[in-house]
């Protein structure tokens, strides 16, 4: 029996240790030690990281915000959905004013109001302030301002254009420039000192200058049951002390909000403090109007393209159209990638996805093509009236079966005895071929946007777009908002590709396992037992056969 009871034990010991020999493990690294440091700074070029020194006060506080900043995304944003507290209405006022759209935002504690562009293709928000060189501000100079009208109210409503000033506003602070976001910092006399921020835009010889100041956007918020609230919400302002070119000629001539991608924009701001979700909306109408929501994620049933990285960095909106439809033909070599831009004046195409496109829409159009002499318009149809509803339909293709149907590629040119058609001129300041050595500029046409409710969804990196007549969201009857998934948690953590550094580079976060990108990795741990368990039968049999021995003793 003895013997028998020992050599049990030895068969159960080979088991445990061939099972323990089996066990896998992983190091933990932690998101702020000095590896993840390292690899930061790999990435951003060699440039250092401003991270603070381990275990002292500002290191623990740089762990408590970031706790903060990890709650906010887990328990979900405050408001369903925000927009400027005078309302979330826009309109286009034509050629004078850039064809870009514009709302009024309310600032600082007093608000003063202005009238701003709308730009999906920058990042800051700016104003004139304490003006060196800035446009005009009188109403009166701005004649058509005042007789443009939305839904039967005027935009202008006989408003004068305004300047910020700081001192003026209890709530602003001049931004230092020891602060993170700073761009400037290395051309500033001091840490202490404001911060000067310089931006030159697309259009030529058009830039803002100025300081950086933090203070007060005012908003209201809404949700699906109509109820709204005012919210107060911080943010950087540019304050804008001198402006050139396009800016000094009425584009934007109140300041200019940017919705892109970086930091120290607004929509940035209100999703990092947990305001709303990582989301916005434009819709365009056909009367140049329009609507603009913060935290808006569109319809569940809306369809969408994914956003893709420029050199590995999401700093714009692109998306790549596969391939361009005329009518029932789709078209070889129509490929391209669009910046999508609210903000642009005209539309640019790849010379050989250009030519191959309106050589097919040409041969489909049964109208005279013609050209105005002494402009750069190619394709120009006379056409009558009753014709209008013939044109070929033109649609994008996107990946995943996605499709954006263009209402109306064509525009009317009035004045003339015979109405002409400008085909793929400037196209509702969205689509814009990103490409800036080879741009093909066109004339302004509100044919791309109009009609949709085009939602830039950064939370899950993609463009979203549904058909809208731009209700207003506050009226929960009109409009409801996509329901939250079914699987999962309502508020996911960023991808790996949503998480950028200070200096806008993206970082894989430390984490201790990941599930297998490889398809065959799965399968591969399944093998992996099933040998284990091949490996024990021996043994098993083994001690089996010692239980059913007969006793000697």
């Amino acid at each position: 029996m003895a013997t028998r009871f020992l050599l049990a034990v030895s068969v159960v010991v080979l088991l445990i240790e061939s099972r323990v020999a089996t066990m896998f493990s992983a190091r933990l690294i932690h998101r702020f030690s000095d590896e993840v440091e390292a690899v930061r700074a790999a990435k951003s070029g060699g440039v250092s990281v401003s991270w603070p020194e381990r275990k002292t006060m500002e290191y623990y506080k740089f762990l408590l915000r970031s706790d903060l900043e990890r709650q906010k995304v887990m328990l979900g944003s405050k408001y369903q959905f925000l927009f400027p507290s005078e309302g979330s209405k826009t309109m286009s006022f034509g050629n004078d004013y850039g064809w870009l759209h514009y709302t009024w935002i309310d600032i600082g504690t007093p608000n003063v109001s202005f009238l701003v562009a709308l730009d999906a293709g920058s990042d800051l928000l700016w104003v004139p302030c304490e003006c060196v060189q800035c446009a005009p501000l009188s109403a009166s100079y701005y004649g058509s301002l005042l007789c443009s009208f939305i839904y039967g109210a005027s935009i202008m409503q006989d408003r004068g254009l305004n300047q910020y000033s700081p001192s003026g506003s209890r709530t602003s602070k001049n931004l230092s420039c020891s602060h993170r976001l700073c761009e400037a910092s290395p051309h500033c006399g001091g840490p202490k000192q404001p911060c000067p921020y310089t931006i030159n835009y697309h259009s030529e010889n058009t830039s803002s200058t100025g300081l950086l100041i933090e203070d007060i956007l005012h908003l209201s918020s809404g949700s699906d049951d109509g109820s709204k609230s005012s919210v107060q919400a911080p943010v950087i302002i540019g304050c804008g002390m001198r402006q050139t070119g396009g800016y000094l000629d009425g584009v934007a001539p109140d300041g200019l909000m940017g919705l892109g991608f970086g930091e120290i924009s607004v929509p940035s701001f209100l999703a990092k403090a947990g305001f709303v979700r990582n989301s916005f909306s434009l819709c365009f109408n056909d009367d140049d109007s329009g609507r603009i929501f913060f935290g808006d994620q569109g319809l569940a049933t809306q369809q969408s393209t994914l956003f893709l990285p420029l050199d590995g960095i999401y700093e714009t909106y692109i998306v790549g159209v596969e391939a361009c439809c005329i009518g029932s033909s789709c078209i070889k070599q129509s490929s391209f990638r669009a910046l999508v831009d609210s903000g642009a004046s005209f539309t640019f195409l790849p010379d050989e996805s250009y030519r191959n496109i309106v050589n097919e829409f040409d041969r489909q159009v049964n109208a005279t093509r013609f050209s105005f002499e002494g402009y750069p318009w190619e394709y120009c149809y006379k056409s009558r009236s009753k014709e209008l509803s013939k044109n070929p339909s033109v649609m994008l293709k996107f990946a995943h079966n996605s499709s954006f149907v263009v209402h109306n590629p064509v525009f009317l040119v009035y004045g003339y005895q015979w109405s002409c058609w400008i085909l793929f001129s400037h196209t509702a300041n969205i689509w814009r071929y990103w490409n800036p050595w080879t741009r093909r500029k066109n004339f302004h046409a509100e044919n791309f946007m109009t009609g949709y409710r085009m939602v830039f969804d950064r939370e899950n990196m993609k463009l979203g777009w549904s058909h809208s007549n731009c209700q207003d969201l506050t009226d929960g009857e009109k409009m409801h908002f996509s329901p939250p998934p079914k699987e999962g948690p309502s508020n996911p953590l960023p991808t790996n590709e949503q998480q950028r550094t200070p200096s806008g580079q993206t970082i894989t976060p430390a984490v201790a396992g990941r599930a297998p990108s490889n398809p065959s990795a799965a399968p591969t741990q399944l093998i992996l037992s099933q040998f284990c368990l091949v490996k024990f039968l021996p043994l098993m049999l083994l001690l089996l056969l010692l239980l059913k021995l007969p006793s000697t003793s």
